[in-house]
């Protein structure tokens, strides 16, 4: 979007058991503690261990599934998971480094980040190879201090997902590869179709999620929805289209993308009717308008926050970097130096939602 620009739970699936399990161990025993709070941002670099501290977002909840309408941990148990997603990494890639992830995992106590991967405007067809590798640097790099990653396939323009199946189909073959016995990665398969109607975005669904699943069964897949993921709001539909018609898949959740300055009531009200029936994971929202820009519009978004924290609905928020639009949460320039902690370095918006992940 930037670049135009508790109700009860059912039991965890048992289904692909074995696996599941080892991801589980893995993620105590290895992922336990905050053991690598130093270690180096680079492909293949062994974290660094550190003195253990306090169980982390991973480490505490493991491999995550959906049970009913609820993102759930490996016990069961409800759990939203709140944080950052990046801007594209063609762009600010330095905005992705030792400190600033050490930032979010420590002094923002951040549970996730979303990994932006653009599909055109620069990004992954250009240098497929490229950006695959760089993606899972900044997914191990989330790991390794304990967060969870959504891998995101960031198309925009084409907005029909199914223009880049092909692409889909390899990026997402070589991800499920490298991470099918790790139990903390979430993929985003299409982040805004538009334009396009929601046949063929559950079309698109229905061909990538059988690529993730060959490699990583237990993983939980997020699919967008139509008009940038707004279950068609934005192009005069609502949430009924997908509730009549879901995507032939268990273990997904159904994405929305919200500009609190842009998006009022119809869309606040789709979120949450669209939430009595399906999962939902919002995986980008801004406090400004919809373009990412222009003024904090903080009393809306608390409502969205409040509706999101009441109903369980996991959210990351756009975007960690320092790009100079006001939906960046960091001052322009701050990716340049070393100091990332406190809120000095941040715009109005970044002490807003800083304090909101803290909370």
């Amino acid at each position: 979007m930037y670049q135009r620009t508790t109700s009860p739970t059912e039991p965890v699936p048992t289904d692909g058991r074995r696996r599941f399990t080892r991801k589980a161990l893995l993620a105590a025993s290895a992922l336990g503690v905050v053991t690598a709070l130093l270690a180096p941002v680079r492909a293949g670099a062994a974290p660094a261990p550190a003195a253990p501290t306090a169980a982390t977002p991973l480490a505490a909840n493991g491999q995550l599934s959906v049970c009913g309408r609820q993102l759930c941990n490996a016990s069961g148990q409800a759990v939203a998971l709140n944080g950052m997603s990046t801007h594209g990494t063609q762009w600010y890639a330095q905005c992705v480094t030792d400190g600033s992830l050490n930032a979010l995992a420590t002094d923002w106590r951040a549970d996730v980040l979303r990994v932006s991967t653009y599909v055109q405007e620069g990004g992954y067809e250009t240098d497929p190879a490229g950006f695959t590798a760089r993606a899972q640097k900044f997914i191990d790099a989330a790991h390794a201090r304990g967060m969870y990653a959504v891998i995101d396939w960031h198309m925009l323009t084409p907005g029909d997902p199914n223009a880049n199946l092909a692409r889909a189909k390899t990026f997402f073959t070589a991800m499920a590869k490298k991470y099918k016995d790790h139990p903390g990665v979430l993929y985003e398969i299409a982040n805004e179709p538009s334009g396009v109607s929601w046949s063929a975005i559950k079309s698109y669904a229905e061909q990538i999620i059988p690529v993730i699943r060959a490699q990583d069964p237990d993983a939980v897949v997020l699919v967008g929805t139509r008009a940038w993921s707004s279950f068609g709001v934005s192009e005069g539909s609502n949430e009924s289209e997908v509730v009549n018609n879901p995507v032939r898949a268990s273990n997904i959740m159904y994405t929305f993308h919200f500009y609190a300055a842009s998006h009022r009531e119809a869309y606040l009200s789709a979120l949450d009717r669209a939430s009595d029936k399906l999962p939902v994971f919002v995986t980008e929202f801004g406090t400004q308008n919809y373009a990412g820009e222009g003024a904090n519009d903080f009393a809306m978004s608390q409502r969205y926050l409040d509706l999101m924290k009441r109903k369980k609905i996991s959210w990351t928020n756009w975007n960690y970097s320092d790009d100079h639009r006001s939906g960046a949460v960091f001052k322009t320039g701050t990716c340049n130096g070393s100091n990332w902690t406190g809120t000095g370095v941040l715009k109005e918006a970044g002490v807003w939602i800083r304090e909101r992940i803290r909370q």
